[in-house]
């Protein structure tokens, strides 16, 4: 190891104490030696299987890594459940007691979690671990950045007389990393059967939403479908994490276990990055295919770049993404075109939206005003939600919903949970949406939902074509 917790300069006073039969947090942050963040997530997996996750940014620059939960948050109230998440945050965090002397965000305590991307929707059993919202603060977390590693460990307790107890258990957990031999997930997934759930019924609801687009006040409606699939034997969330960093490295890797279900997936899409007062949106929206042939793939960019029905998709996206960021920022830079932005099986329209925040920003607000963006839920979004709710006959939980940290610093970042699934034991559940405006061909939206199916079916079959 880098340090040993007894050369960290953790001095432990006693005189301190929060309210009494109130638990406090400590917590400590300090380097390591380089650990791969997958050997670290399936470390001692038995103990630690339903309180881990897993988060990669999409320039590789970031990995963050919890195992172990030392609290749970909840938001209860639907309606105040971004503000409850805050509070509580806030709560913990103004009487704890943190040892990080390293400017790195995305160190010392952190949040990490997500929120439903409907409350009001109805609830399936797919999801009923993860309620309304459900945030982590870890127990033992692995932050790598720029080829630095970092050990946050957090620890609840009602005084700091236990201090020197938790850091002898803290050192034990770092001996025992250090000594930990790697268990392959080098698993391989059989897929017994799959079953893309109502899927003449979807295409003759497209036709449907389609028609209401022309004749009504609606301007876009994002309509979703999933596909379930089961497996010879328990699937392996370690084994498809790794397929997915192999086979998308240009997207945010994430997953999120909660019980026995693991949330996991490759997203091209960021909703929001905080850092300091620096803020970033990623409008993404308009869809294309790609092709091995690279004058054919550069063809069909072309023609997305210049395709009215997809750039009118893409407009509302940067337009409504620009007016929730503005009330927060004393500056803004929009680009005044997309670009295209390439992943391994599908090419988008992309537009940068970044700004300066206000001191008093803080990124769960910015997260309750952006979501749903017309890239996931539709314009105008309460008319949208409403068909939604009303037609796409499914709970999407956490998908297409926000997922992501925010550290005792502010800084923070979330992606909005697209080219996603749920793994429980031996099935899982995939999920996959496109945008439907005025003129969108049903079949067209069908083959558009099932190549967004093929990252998290490619990444389960362990293939790379």
């Amino acid at each position: 190891m880098t340090k040993s917790l007894s050369q960290a300069n953790f001095a432990i006073e006693t005189e301190h104490t929060s309210n009494e039969g109130i638990d406090k947090l400590f917590s400590y942050t300090f380097k390591i030696d380089s650990r791969h963040p997958i050997d670290f997530f399936t470390y001692n997996q038995p103990a630690f299987t339903g309180r881990r996750f897993f988060w990669k940014s999409s320039d590789q620059s970031s990995w963050i890594v919890g195992i172990g939960v030392s609290h749970v948050f909840y938001g209860k109230n639907t309606n105040e459940r971004f503000s409850e998440i805050q509070e509580q945050w806030e709560t913990l965090i103004n009487d704890a007691e943190i040892e990080n002397p390293y400017e790195i965000p995305g160190t010392g305590p952190l949040l990490f979690g997500g929120f439903s991307f409907d409350p009001e929707s109805k609830k399936e059993k797919e999801w009923q671990s993860y309620g309304n919202s459900l945030f982590y603060l870890p127990k033992y977390m692995l932050t790598a950045n720029d080829e630095q590693y970092y050990l946050t460990i957090n620890f609840m307790d009602q005084s700091a007389s236990s201090k020197g107890m938790l850091l002898d258990e803290a050192s034990q957990f770092v001996n025992q990393l250090e000594n930990w031999k790697v268990t392959s997930s080098d698993i391989p997934i059989y897929i017994k059967d799959s079953d893309e759930i109502g899927k003449d019924e979807w295409v003759h609801t497209v036709k449907d939403i389609v028609k209401d687009l022309t004749e009504t006040d609606l301007q876009k409606v994002v309509f979703a479908r999933k596909m379930k699939l089961r497996f010879a034997d328990q699937a392996s969330s370690s084994y498809v994490l790794q397929q997915l960093i192999d086979q998308q490295p240009t997207s945010f890797i994430f997953a999120m276990e909660a019980e026995e279900s693991c949330f996991l997936g490759a997203s091209p899409e960021r909703l929001v990055k905080k850092t300091g007062d620096h803020v970033l949106s990623t409008c993404l929206a308009g869809s294309m295919g790609r092709s091995k042939n690279v004058d054919k793939d550069n063809e069909l960019g072309n023609f997305l770049l210049k395709d009215k029905k997809n750039l009118f998709e893409h407009e509302l996206v940067v337009s409504m993404i620009e007016n929730a960021l503005k009330p927060y920022c004393v500056e803004m830079n929009i680009p005044e075109k997309p670009i295209l932005m390439k992943t391994p099986d599908i090419q988008h329209l992309y537009t940068p939206v970044s700004g300066k925040t206000k001191p008093e920003s803080s990124i769960f607000q910015i997260v309750k005003d952006l979501h749903p963006t017309p890239a996931l839920g539709g314009v105008p979004t309460n008319a949208a939600m409403k068909v939604i709710r009303e037609k796409e006959n499914m709970d999407r939980g956490f998908y297409a919903a926000p997922l992501g940290w925010a550290d005792y610093r502010g800084n923070g970042e979330f992606i909005v949970a697209i080219r996603s699934g749920i793994l429980k034991e031996k099935e899982a559940v995939l999920f996959a949406g496109c945008g439907l405006v005025p003129g969108s061909v049903p079949k067209d939206e069908l083959v558009e939902t099932g190549i967004k199916f093929l990252p998290m079916l490619r990444a389960l079959r362990g293939e790379k074509e």
